[in-house]
């Protein structure tokens, strides 16, 4: 594929490496003439010098013909406007890099479907979904990043007398903001479908809007059984941190956020009013004794400082915490931090790079991500006019058991889908597929398909 990076950064100049190394063609475009020089002598890629907010310079990289145009500088507003200026231009898929939070914030300003750019990234942000997934489940659904943060999953089990259990799906009164995204059983992993009929032990994925899956919860789980918070201990309030806060429920876990500098505690306080922020350095072990890091069902160390991390992660470990996990940013740490007593290592790199793969596809397909399971993959699709989704409601389309349609954007608001919604042209859709109708359902997405 044809891949033009703007930035040649530390996180541009990897990414051109990787895709190299995979053998795509990969242009890079940076301001500074070190990089570039850096980058023509040392991969095997064509690098230009030259700002990628300036159209000349991305018609001499070939925008015209690019597959897909990341912006990855260090400048949100450029990557932003390039990633727009890109896609206008005629890239077929751009993706912008930020870092403040604003630019995600869709309550404020929707700026990914202002400027037409197909999805906005924050590094810090996907760091803190990888570790929210570890925290619920590692085979948990990921579509906090592809419904933009509007929807929210939820899996849990199946109780011996849930009201749920022994019934099918289809008898189920569940609003209709809501939807069973899969159930597990016995190691295997399948896409719900109607028929399907729920027993105790059962884990399910509850699919919806906040509200919605908070009701819903109660089918499934005895109401008379009310289980304990679990405890959650962050050390680093920075981005990562507060994106791990936010998007753990304050109803299931109970959150304590370390962060040393003042005027963070102060704003943490204020945007996360459920989570207990203590200004504090979570490097120093009588600080994590004091603060009970040694009882915590989780112990995350994100303070943005690879050496810190571990640290902190090696003391919160001999302290007793239950697990413990941290942040690295060099892909080699995480490699050895096991030997460390650490759980689990989230590489930010590792992160990214499946994001990037991810979004490497031809036809409708926008990105993809295979659950670990490996039946199950999440797909992010454009709805193209001429195709067969387009001719009939979700419930006539030949979906059922194969592919559920979790989540539909239109107009810059993702909500899930009735039976009965017909899917237009300009539509963004969030599908789960089955590895096995893989084929079949990405047919009905490709405008040659339609009979």
């Amino acid at each position: 594929m044809r891949i033009l990076t703007l930035g040649a950064g530390t996180v541009g100049r990897w990414i051109a490496d990787m895709l190299c190394r995979r053998r795509h063609s990969v242009t890079v475009v940076d301001i500074d003439p070190h990089n570039v020089r850096r980058i023509n002598s040392e991969l095997d890629v064509r690098a230009i010098e030259g700002s990628g907010s300036q159209s000349t310079v991305l018609f001499q990289a070939g925008v015209c013909s690019a597959d897909i145009c990341l912006a990855v500088t260090g400048d949100d507003e450029v990557n932003i406007v390039a990633a727009s200026m890109a896609k206008a231009l005629g890239a077929r898929r751009s993706i912008a890099r930020v870092y403040a939070p604003a630019f995600r914030d869709l309550s404020t300003f929707d700026y990914q479907g202002h400027f037409n750019i197909d999805s906005i990234l924050s590094l810090e942000q996907l760091t803190a979904f990888e570790l929210v997934r570890a925290i619920r489940n590692p085979d948990a659904i990921p579509l906090e990043h592809f419904a933009r943060g509007q929807l929210q999953v939820y899996e849990m089990e199946v109780s011996k007398k849930a009201a749920a259990e022994g019934h099918r799906l289809k008898e189920l009164k569940l609003a209709g903001s809501v939807r069973i995204g899969s159930i597990a059983r016995e190691g295997r992993m399948w896409i719900a479908s109607g028929e399907d009929e729920l027993h105790a032990g059962d884990r399910v994925s509850l699919v919806g809007m906040p509200d919605a899956v908070a009701k819903a919860r109660l089918l499934f789980g005895d109401s008379r059984e009310r289980g304990s918070r679990k405890r959650v201990m962050i050390a680093g309030g920075g981005e990562t941190g507060y994106h791990l806060a936010g998007s753990l429920n304050p109803n299931d876990y109970g959150i304590v956020l370390l962060e040393q500098d003042s005027d963070r505690c102060l704003q943490m306080s204020k945007l996360l009013p459920d989570v207990t922020v203590i200004q504090a350095n979570a490097n120093r072990r009588t600080i994590l004794e004091d603060e009970g890091a040694g009882t915590v069902d989780y112990f995350v160390a994100c303070t943005g400082n690879d050496e810190s991390n571990i640290m902190a992660g090696v003391e919160a470990r001999e302290l007793g915490a239950a697990r413990v996990m941290c942040v690295v940013g060099r892909p080699d740490y995480a490699n050895v931090v096991g030997k460390l007593g650490i759980d689990r290592a989230v590489s930010e790199r590792d992160v990214l790079a499946r994001q990037v793969l991810g979004f490497l596809n031809e036809g409708a397909v926008i990105s993809q991500c295979r659950l670990p399971n490996g039946e199950i993959t999440v797909y992010e699709l454009e709805v193209v006019e001429g195709t067969r989704v387009t001719t009939a409601t979700l419930a006539e389309l030949p979906l059922a058991g194969r592919c559920l349609i979790a989540a539909i954007q239109r107009d810059g608001f993702v909500r899930v889908p009735r039976a009965d919604d017909k899917l237009k042209h300009g539509d963004i859709v969030v599908a789960l597929v089955d590895q096995a109708a893989t084929a079949e359902c990405l047919a009905l997405f490709n405008p040659s398909e339609l009979s």
